[in-house]
C-alpha cells in the first residue's frame, strides 16, 4: 500500500477503488460494444433470469442501485442495439419488463468472462475469488452496502463532534 493510501480515509479509498474498476470494466467491455452501467444491468439481468425472475424496470434498479431513470435510458438503447427486450406488464401496464435477447445473452456471456479476468487480477492479493480473505471483504462490502445513508440526516459521529468542540 502506498504511504499516500495509508494516510487516506475509507470514503476516500472506496472511492478510488471504485472508480478504478469502474474505469477497468469499462475498458474491457467496450470491444463488445459496452459501457460498464450497460455490463451492469445485463449481467444482473443475466443473474436474476438463471434465478426465475424476469424483473421490471424498477427491480432492476432496486437490485442495481442505477436510479430508475437511468435503467429506463439504458434499457432503450439496449433494446435499440438488439441486446435487451422491453415488454409491458400484464399485470401492470404501467410496469416494463426487461429480458435478454439471444444476442443479449450471447454479448452478457462473454462480458461476464471478461469482468471475472478483471475480478480475479483485482482479488489476486487477497489470495483470490475464493480465498478466507475475500470472503470476510465480500461479508464487509455487504455490511456497508446495508447501512442506509440520507445526506438530510444528520450521524452521531458529527452530532459527537459538535457536543466535544
Amino acid at each position: 500500500m502506498s504511504s499516500a493510501a495509508e494516510s487516506a480515509t475509507a470514503g476516500f479509498l472506496v472511492w478510488r477503488l471504485s472508480m478504478k474498476w469502474r474505469v477497468a470494466v469499462d475498458r474491457a467491455v467496450a470491444p463488445l460494444g459496452l459501457t460498464h452501467a450497460q455490463y451492469a444491468l445485463m449481467a444482473s439481468l443475466y443473474g436474476m433470469r438463471r434465478s426465475g425472475l424476469r424483473p421490471s424496470q424498477r427491480q432492476l434498479a432496486d437490485h442495481t442501485g442505477l436510479e430508475p431513470l437511468y435503467v429506463s435510458k439504458l434499457a432503450r438503447a439496449l433494446e435499440a442495439a438488439g441486446l435487451v427486450a422491453r415488454t409491458r406488464d400484464p399485470n401492470d401496464p404501467r410496469a416494463v419488463r426487461l429480458s435478454l435477447t439471444e444476442q443479449g445473452r450471447d454479448v452478457t456471456h462473454r462480458a461476464i468472462n471478461v469482468v471475472q479476468g478483471l475480478l480475479d487480477q483485482l482479488l489476486e492479493p487477497l489470495g483470490g475469488q475464493d480465498s478466507p480473505r475475500t470472503r470476510q471483504f465480500t461479508r464487509e462490502l455487504a455490511a456497508l452496502l446495508d447501512v442506509p445513508l440520507d445526506p438530510r440526516t444528520e450521524n452521531k459521529h458529527t452530532d459527537n463532534k459538535r457536543e466535544s468542540s
